[in-house]
């Protein structure tokens, strides 16, 4: 679908206002890049306005907050001739016509004025390139240079430069394209596709910061293996995550071979993606089995075997984030923990359902149970219909055990029933090994069911267990 009337949107009081404010300064200005992208493409949600002026936009944006009220504090940026404020959830961002050059070793660029046409050539790509007069003289008429309408009707991604030299000045832009394939399903053109190809080493010089920046927007694209399979394609995926890369391939010895666990992968990350907009589940999907190249091994007359590898991804989740300097903060440790924990419910959703199997698993995925069963479903990839049936069979019983279990034994947020502080008040003694092992013991009897997760239950334990340890109470003494 493409709409090409303007009239729409430019009757929302934004323009109205803009338009009075334009015909006051005689500012030439123009609407370009995302919005009238998507304005076209009739995706309305879209907040974000970048302003094109033939002279400063800096002034422009001055003279248009003054204009609107409670707008937010404006910044500029001088060096850029740049300036933003922000105005009923609207993010509104200025710029002067400009030129850019590029040094070898950085994609800042460096800037000089230039027409509007100059401006809408060095965009990076002709869908972004459309502008939209807001001037007197040609109102609401739409300036297409570039032929991005074209481009939006045929569904592919061009650079408006030869592209070789859009992606060796400014490499993130090979990322940014795989970005927009991804979101909007667009083809990346043959040329566009060999010259990130052919500029691929050129991402060494992108800060990691904007490399994730822009996975992330692939991942929490509507269908995020487009966008992998083309990182996977260019060689960008081998340069930014090889824990994934490495993924590929399936090895046959003496007639035994393993499933494809790149493609595998891929198609559970889909599969989380079709129930979840969290960014960090996704993360987990994409690298739940990457400790699975490291622990591979054949074992003679039983096949290959990946032995420990949740234990062993969840510890390279840590070192891939720390590269990627990616925060290293609870985000990366909810990630590591589902990735630990990525196989425990498929293993009791094979097996009979116990009581304490559930505790467990309640107790030790604690909050995080719902996300990590989510996983787990979306982890069955399964082609065979009647194995793909039993498996979610299987875990709708987990699911409802777990329901269960929660309203009767209350473990997902549990807490001992008695705290040390109580336990060392009734035997008069001061912390020591004895008030743990009591601690421990009480706990493993709460998770096997044999005591219930209440306070008189764990009382009468602690008893029998001081009791055991040589321990008297303190009125006792």
């Amino acid at each position: 679908m493409v709409s090409i009337s303007t009239k729409k949107i430019l009757n929302h009081k934004l323009f109205k206002t803009i338009k009075m404010v334009i015909e006051e300064c005689g500012i030439e200005s123009y609407i370009i890049g995302g919005f009238v992208r998507d304005f076209i493409l009739i995706k309305e949600n879209s907040k974000d306005i970048d302003f094109l002026c033939a002279d400063s936009g800096i002034k422009l944006a001055k003279l248009l907050k003054k204009a609107l009220v409670n707008s937010s504090k404006i910044k500029i940026f001088k060096n850029y001739g740049t300036a933003m404020f922000s105005w009923n959830g609207f993010k509104l961002e200025f710029v002067g016509a400009r030129k850019e050059s590029y040094n070898f070793n950085s994609r800042n660029p460096v800037v000089e004025k230039g027409s509007i046409l100059d401006d809408q050539k060095r965009r990076d790509f002709t869908i972004n390139s459309i502008a939209i007069s807001l001037n007197k003289t040609n109102y609401g008429k739409i300036i297409d240079p570039c032929n991005g309408i074209e481009d939006i009707k045929k569904r592919i991604l061009r650079t408006p430069l030869n592209p070789n030299k859009t992606y060796n000045d400014d490499p993130l832009r090979m990322l940014r394209a795989i970005r927009f394939s991804s979101n909007l399903n667009f083809k990346i053109e043959e040329k566009s596709l060999e010259a990130i190809y052919n500029n691929v080493n050129r991402i060494n010089i992108i800060s990691k910061e904007r490399i994730v920046d822009e996975l992330n927007k692939i991942i929490l694209s509507p269908k995020p293996s487009l966008g992998f399979l083309i990182l996977d394609k260019t060689g960008l995926l081998n340069k930014i995550i090889p824990e994934v890369s490495n993924l590929k391939g399936v090895e046959e010895v003496e007639g035994y071979s393993h499933k494809e666990n790149f493609y595998h992968t891929l198609e559970v990350l889909d599969n989380i993606s079709l129930k979840t907009d969290n960014l960090w589940l996704r993360w987990a999907a994409l690298l739940h089995d990457i400790g699975k190249v490291p622990t591979k091994k054949l074992i003679p007359g039983s096949g290959w075997t990946f032995h420990g590898h949740e234990f062993v991804g969840s510890k390279m989740v840590y070192k891939l984030y720390k590269r990627l300097k990616m925060p290293l903060n609870e985000k990366m440790k909810y990630v590591q923990k589902l990735v630990l924990m990525s196989s425990r419910p498929i293993v009791i959703a094979k097996e009979i359902v116990t009581d304490a199997a559930v505790r467990r698993l309640v107790f030790d995925a604690g909050d995080d149970i719902d996300d990590l069963i989510c996983l787990c479903k979306a982890d069955i990839t399964t082609k065979n219909q009647k194995r793909f049936s039993k498996y979610h069979k299987n875990f709708e019983l987990v699911t409802k055990k777990i329901i269960e279990v929660e309203e009767k034994d209350r473990i997902r947020n549990f807490q001992p029933p008695l705290d040390g502080e109580l336990i060392m008040s009734y035997y008069g003694i001061k912390p020591c090994e004895k008030i743990g092992k009591i601690k421990e013991s009480i706990k493993e009897a709460i998770l096997e069911g044999k005591i219930p997760n209440n306070k008189k239950a764990a009382f009468e334990l602690m008893k029998s267990i001081g009791k055991e340890l040589g321990l008297a109470p303190a009125n006792e003494k």
